[in-house]
């Protein structure tokens, strides 16, 4: 008895990774100095939130006032005008989720903010940036070539029987990773941003138009920028010609405001148009999803959750994540359990991809290696339903999304994977080695051991 006693007390090893189930909290936008007055009916307003966001750092100096030392202001303006390839566009919504324990005295808040891993991504300064490899030598400003593959401006044919249609160029919020950065928000003293030339309304009856003639294509992905930023009766209407196109069997509507700005989905307008296609749809037995994008835990809050179960119950069939790994943000096995636990648990969203960041211009610092991706998949299986276990993927220029396991060689020393594919793009159709080609994908360089830095210098 003694012995068997002794084992059933002994403490148990302790697992790599221990679920505690966390509700979620709305942070108090209180603790702002600017925000001290702001009411609750305010901040469920949507409009309330586009207007108040912060778009330079003196509008984040009017809501944070000393909370944040001058040093960070210095170096929020710095990276803004030597490094950055997004405008500033921050809703209130969003800014409230940063260091939202940090001491409210400057120099600990500021350490604290600086830390954040919201912050990070969305609020990019100065220090931040890898000082030797800002951008990889292979970045591009549109790394995936999805204007490459465009069929009608804006509508990127890039897999056999799928199409990515980009309404508009805007977003409610600007993400300092973006891989579309070369078209997507306002200009930066780096990047001048590319511009849809076609009107709204003509565009769209371009896509539909090739859709119609295109009847291989079954699945749209409806997005941007961000779907938030179409006017909602403009987007309804686009919404209901995909459906009379008896081909298109998947539509999947792409919004960040989920989680930026899920007051933008709780408007009446929004959620009684969105219950008219979503019933269409059903009807006509066509999958209606909301693919979101979320990075970390502490953006899942008690408004993003009734914003997704509020598209659930009116008839979206489902609401799926598509994060971004990212160093410093989530590229941990903790960091990304709690986020997909926060999710599928607390929020009825789907965690669904993990995307590696793509290799745009200085991006070195948030980009991970494929090595490091691959040891993060193998972490988080055996936590998380099989349904809802994230895929991590590599989006690899010319070939498409890849699991991370999915490579055909790898170069470890110089950071080089190479990948194949099993289709032809939209501008491949006549290339008859298109399915034998191995296309190379970069490491950050930061990754590398001495000999790979070393040679990758040599390069020039």
């Amino acid at each position: 008895m003694t012995a068997l006693h002794e084992v059933a007390t002994t403490p148990a090893t302790p697992q790599p990774y221990t679920y505690a189930r966390r509700e979620l909290v709305e942070p108090d936008w209180r603790r702002f100095p600017g925000w001290r007055h702001v009411t609750t009916t305010q901040w469920r307003d949507a409009q309330w939130q586009r207007a108040h966001c912060v778009k330079n750092p003196a509008q984040l100096r009017a809501v944070a006032g000393d909370l944040l030392a001058d040093r960070f202001y210095d170096d929020l303006a710095a990276d803004q005008q030597h490094l950055a390839t997004m405008s500033m566009l921050v809703p209130p919504q969003m800014l409230n989720t940063m260091a939202p324990h940090a001491p409210l005295d400057p120099d600990g808040f500021t350490t604290a903010f600086l830390a954040d891993p919201i912050r990070r991504y969305m609020l990019p300064v100065h220090s931040d940036r890898d000082p030797h490899w800002p951008s990889h030598p292979h970045s591009t400003r549109d790394s995936l070539h999805e204007a490459e593959m465009w069929v009608v401006e804006g509508l990127t044919h890039r897999y056999p029987t799928k199409v990515l249609a980009e309404l508009v160029s805007t977003c409610p919020q600007y993400c300092g990773h973006c891989t579309r950065m070369d078209l997507v928000g306002n200009s930066t003293p780096q990047v001048a941003k590319h511009k849809l030339a076609l009107k709204p309304a003509d565009r769209q009856d371009r896509m539909i138009d090739y859709l119609k003639r295109t009847p291989g294509v079954r699945d749209v992905v409806v997005s941007g920028g961000d779907v938030a930023n179409v006017p909602w009766p403009q987007l309804e209407n686009f919404l209901m010609r995909l459906l009379d196109i008896d081909t298109v069997r998947d539509v999947r509507l792409a919004t960040k405001a989920l989680a930026g700005l899920p007051q933008h989905w709780l408007q009446p307008k929004v959620v009684e148009g969105l219950e008219r296609v979503a019933r269409t749809a059903a009807r006509r037995g066509v999958n209606l999803a909301i693919h979101t994008h979320v990075n970390h835990a502490q953006s899942v809050t008690p408004l993003v959750a009734e914003a997704a179960r509020t598209a659930l119950e009116v008839g979206v069939r489902d609401v799926r994540n598509q994060g971004v790994l990212m160093r410093g943000v989530n590229a941990t096995p903790e960091d990304l359990l709690d986020l997909c636990f926060a999710l599928q648990g607390e929020a009825n969203v789907l965690p669904y991809y993990f995307y590696m960041c793509d290799m745009i211009p200085n991006a070195e610092h948030w980009r991970v290696a494929v090595w490091e991706a691959q040891a993060l998949q193998h972490a988080i299986m055996g936590y998380l339903p099989g349904y809802a276990t994230p895929r991590i993927v590599c989006d690899v220029p010319y070939v498409g999304k890849r699991w991370v396991h999915q490579l055909h060689d790898y170069d470890r020393e110089l950071g080089i994977s190479y990948w194949t594919k099993n289709y032809r793009t939209g501008i491949e159709l006549d290339d008859a080695e298109a399915l034998d080609r191995r296309h190379p994908y970069y490491d950050p360089i930061s990754t590398l051991g001495d000999t790979g830095r070393a040679w990758w210098s040599r390069q020039g």
